[in-house]
């Protein structure tokens, strides 16, 4: 009995090894064509990224205008703040004696550290540039997934053999060390991209990156044509009491926002107050539309710089992959 039950047994395994399907084969020629759908996929999901980026950025530059609208533009014409420039300006003289640049430089941070207190800060908890480009990453990353999961279907190849082949092209190659290189697969298939050490070396290797100009939301900016500005202002204050309005900088190095010389009476006057504030609010979007399009332009650190990286990376080993010969068929272990 014991014996015709094995037997039984094994007629079934039999049966169901000869019901296996064969292995699918997939021919060169199919995986040349799934690279050309890859790099299609990745040249739509940066056309729609680059969108996705430039709605958001909108919405910083928005929130920017209102917060100077509402908090810094009274501020710097308030009596008070020219009472309180004066004050800074005489305690910065009797502790630096005759070091001029040294008031120039003390006045330059102060109104540096306001206008971030004001305006920058309490938008950045909404959203920055920096944040931008970490969205529009995963927005790219979230959307290449999306794309990619329907090549398969497309040429009937097994699922597992599609991700054996995105596993053979890099996507982030900043090796050595091995930790900071990932596949396309690896990038596509991990839900915290922040968990990816390739991705995160990725991240510190674009905010490190040299940038063509001073990007002023980042840590660092504001500084040179702040010190400028405070120069003028500290002339135009040491010159009999008389204040001026700042020149400050908002943009990238060298944009120097000139608002002219003006008297604390000349602004207490309330007739002309409102052209003085539209000179001021004129200048300052000029230099920060300037300072936006570079967000938007640069390829080292705006806010599209790690969308580039990936795409730029993808289309260079998949163009190099078309260009060489044919591989033989990769089959099903």
């Amino acid at each position: 009995m014991m014996k015709c039950l094995l037997l039984v047994v094994w007629m079934v395994v039999l049966a169901g090894c000869a019901a296996r399907p064969p292995p699918v084969t997939v021919a060169p020629g199919t995986w040349r064509q799934i690279d050309r759908d890859i790099l299609a996929a990745s040249q739509n999901a940066t056309e729609q990224a680059e969108q996705f980026a430039r709605d958001a950025m909108q919405e910083w530059r928005t929130l920017v205008y209102q917060r100077t609208e509402t908090d810094f533009i009274p501020w710097f014409f308030s009596y008070r703040t020219h009472q309180w420039l004066s004050v800074k300006l005489s305690w910065y003289r009797l502790s630096a004696g005759d070091e001029n640049d040294e008031v120039v430089d003390r006045l330059a941070l102060y109104l540096q550290q306001q206008y971030r207190k004001r305006v920058l800060v309490p938008v950045a908890r909404e959203t920055d540039p920096v944040r931008i480009r970490e969205r529009t990453v995963r927005f790219y990353v979230w959307l290449m997934a999306e794309l990619l999961a329907r090549i398969p279907p497309r040429y009937g190849v097994p699922a597992d053999q599609f991700e054996r082949w995105l596993e053979g092209i890099p996507a982030i190659a900043l090796a050595p060390p091995p930790n900071r290189n990932a596949s396309l697969q690896q990038l596509i298939g991990n839900e915290r991209l922040d968990r990816l050490p390739a991705y995160r070396a990725l991240t510190a290797h674009i905010h490190k990156a040299p940038a063509e100009v001073a990007l002023w939301s980042e840590d660092g900016g504001i500084s040179s044509v702040a010190t400028q500005a405070s120069r003028q202002l500290t002339n135009e204050l040491t010159a009999g009491g008389i204040t001026g309005v700042v020149s400050a900088m908002i943009g990238p190095a060298g944009a120097l926002l000139s608002f002219g010389m003006m008297g604390v009476t000349a602004l207490m006057r309330e007739h002309q107050r409102p052209e003085q504030e539209a000179l001021l609010r004129k200048s300052m979007s000029a230099a920060f539309d300037t300072e936006w399009r570079e967000w938007l332009r640069s390829r080292d650190r705006g806010v599209m710089a790690g969308v580039h990286y990936l795409d730029d990376t993808l289309e260079r080993q998949l163009t190099s992959r078309l260009e060489a010969p044919e591989r033989p068929a990769l089959r099903a272990p």
